[in-house]
């Protein structure tokens, strides 16, 4: 797997959790990608509230949480 780093803050080494976060809520074919705070800050939404929709996801099955 290649390692991606925050296209806005440049945090090394985002997690997939982030990069199914960003696939899922921003398009599976993109190719620059947020942290967790970014994507949160991006989406005027709380980090919080984004954990949350991970759970959710991975409860449901959603392939890119697995």
């Amino acid at each position: 797997m290649e390692i991606k780093d925050c296209y806005a803050c440049g945090k090394e080494e985002i997690s997939k959790n982030e990069i199914g976060l960003n696939k899922k809520l921003l398009g599976r074919n993109i190719i620059k990608y947020f942290c967790i705070d970014c994507l949160a800050s991006y989406l005027e939404i709380t980090t919080d509230e984004l954990l949350d929709k991970v759970k959710e996801f991975k409860s449901q099955g959603c392939k890119l949480f697995i």
